[in-house]
C-alpha cells in the first residue's frame, strides 16, 4: 500500500539584528537566517486529483521600525529541493503512464498583508514517464501443430511478465525573489516569509513519488524611498 508522508521539519532561525523595539531609532535593514531545513519533506505517492500540501507555513519572521511613508523591500532566498520518481509497468503493447509533480511557493506578508507581487514559484517539476512494452515472454512460448499440419509458435499472453522502466530526478537549487510593500506608515512592521510545498501524482500500473523540501534560508528587509512613476519606464519589447 503506497504511503503519503507529510512531515514538517523544525526551523532554527537566527536574527542578526535585535527586535526593532530595543531602540527608538528607525531601522534601515534587518536580516534573519535559518541554518536547518525550514519546511518539509512533503511526499505524495498515492494517486490523487488534489495536492498533498503543507499549507502556508511561516519559515522566517522579523520586525522592523520604519520612518513615515517609506517603502519596504524584502528579499527571501532559500535552498529548494525537488525529487520526482516514476516507474511504468507495461506488457502486451498496452501503454502505461505515471506522473509526479512537486512545487515550492513563497510569499511575503507585511502586517498580515501579502506583499507584491504575491505568490512566487521557487521550484516546480512535473515528470511524466510513458511506455508501451511487449513484456518478458521467456517461458510463455509454446510450439503447436496448426490446422494445416504445420508447426506454429503460440504466445500465452496470461504468462507474459510486465517490463518495468523507472526514472528518478533529484535536484537542489538556491533561489531568491524581491518583494515590495510601498508607503508604509511609521512604527513597527512585522514581516513574515511563508512557504508552501505541494506534491501530486497519478499512476496506472506503475508508481510515482513526488517530494519537495525547503532548506536553509535568508531574509533581508530594507526601508527605502523608491522613485514613484518614473518618466521613462523600462519596457521589454515583444518579438
Amino acid at each position: 500500500m503506497p504511503l503519503i508522508v507529510a512531515t514538517a521539519a523544525l526551523a532554527v532561525a537566527t536574527p542578526l539584528t535585535g527586535y526593532a523595539g530595543s531602540t527608538n531609532a528607525s531601522a534601515k535593514v534587518t536580516l534573519q537566517t535559518s541554518y536547518l531545513n525550514v519546511l518539509g519533506p512533503i511526499t505524495a505517492s498515492t494517486g490523487t486529483t488534489s495536492n498533498i500540501t503543507s499549507g502556508w507555513q511561516v519559515v522566517l519572521e522579523q520586525a522592523i521600525k520604519m520612518a513615515n511613508n517609506h517603502d519596504l523591500l524584502i528579499n527571501a532566498g532559500f535552498e529548494v529541493g525537488l525529487l520526482t520518481q516514476t516507474t511504468v509497468s507495461s506488457k502486451n503493447m498496452v501503454t502505461d503512464t505515471s506522473t509526479a509533480t512537486a512545487s515550492i511557493k513563497v510569499r511575503a506578508l507585511v502586517d498580515g498583508v501579502e506583499a507584491a507581487p504575491g505568490e512566487v514559484v521557487y521550484g516546480k517539476r512535473t515528470q511524466t514517464l510513458s511506455a508501451t512494452l511487449e513484456g518478458a515472454i521467456a517461458g510463455c512460448l509454446s510450439l503447436i501443430t496448426n490446422s494445416a499440419g504445420g508447426l506454429q509458435i503460440v504466445l500465452n499472453t496470461n504468462c507474459v511478465v510486465p517490463e518495468v522502466i523507472g526514472l528518478l530526478d533529484d535536484s537542489v537549487s538556491a533561489n531568491s525573489f524581491l518583494f515590495a510593500a510601498p508607503n508604509l506608515s511609521s512604527g513597527f512592521h512585522d514581516i513574515q516569509i511563508q512557504a508552501r510545498i505541494d506534491a501530486l501524482g497519478d499512476n496506472q500500473n506503475g508508481t510515482f513519488t513526488a517530494t519537495g523540501l525547503m532548506g536553509k534560508g535568508t531574509m533581508t528587509a530594507e526601508s527605502v524611498r523608491v522613485v514613484k512613476d518614473p518618466v521613462y519606464p523600462y519596457i521589454l519589447g515583444l518579438e
